[in-house]
């Protein structure tokens, strides 16, 4: 039978790493645009179990980017986040198949690569904002990656495109985000993962990135980008590197 326990067992460092972590994400992400989900993972995948990583990762981004949806609502467009949340339902029915194929313990390498490529790789100029085709196989794709690595938000910023004023964007993508995270949760319970045990942590991640949104958006537009570009990929290679490194010790015994 499934039991809370005191934020899943984890060290009290350990817990208050994560409620930094799920600050500093959801502010990142509130004030630059993308690359809050991308850290989170990156720190969460050297303290959580690899199989618990991407539906406890889900579930707290699911709280971030409900709540700067909720914040932007007004300036979000209905078709954009309908169509491509239909691609996100298709990919969340065909994620049984997905995730019962893939072994746990080589999540973190993938999550570790992932993250790797994110950080230096040009992103790719989709742009597909406005047109459906082109939203509803952003849902599917991104929506079936995300099962894996998590961490998809560069890839669904990409595909959206920035068109339009910061306000738009952030509406549409929190939008976006927060139908492919609650899809992805469903997913993982519906193959079994037991969320019980990491209610209590993840109701505070879910509160802390919260407040990270109310100051991220509080200097939306303000912070240029080109000063905070570079120390975000050191320290996105660095926690890449270390993701990889711990998943590959239990080889060398």
């Amino acid at each position: 039978m499934q039991h809370i326990t005191l934020f899943a067992d984890l060290s009290l460092a350990n817990v208050v790493l994560l409620l930094l972590s799920s600050f500093a994400g959801s502010l990142m992400t509130a004030s630059l645009g993308v690359g809050g989900g991308a850290f989170l993972i990156a720190v969460m995948a050297g303290i959580v179990p690899p199989l618990a990583l991407i539906p406890v990762h889900g579930i707290a981004q699911l709280g971030s980017n409900a709540g700067r949806a909720w914040m932007t609502r007004r300036h979000a467009s209905p078709r954009v986040v309908g169509v491509f949340a239909l691609g996100s339902l298709l990919a969340a029915l065909l994620a049984g198949f997905v995730l019962g194929r893939i072994e746990p313990g080589w999540i973190p390498l993938f999550v570790g690569l992932f993250i790797l490529a994110l950080t230096w790789l040009p992103m790719p100029k989709f742009n597909h904002g406005t047109h459906p085709l082109g939203l509803f196989s952003g849902g599917l794709l991104t929506t079936l990656a995300t099962m894996l690595v998590g961490a998809t938000g560069p890839l669904v910023s990409a595909w959206l495109g920035r068109s339009g004023d910061r306000w738009t964007y952030t509406a549409n993508f929190s939008s976006c985000m927060s139908v492919q995270h609650l899809l992805k949760i469903l997913a993982f319970g519906l193959a079994g993962f037991a969320f019980l045990p990491w209610i209590p942590l993840l109701a505070l991640m879910i509160l802390v990135g919260y407040l990270g949104t109310l100051t991220g958006l509080r200097i939306l537009g303000r912070l240029p980008d080109r000063h905070f570009k570079l120390l975000f990929r050191i320290v996105m290679t660095l926690l890449a590197l270390r993701t990889i490194w711990v998943w590959a010790q239990p080889l060398h015994y």
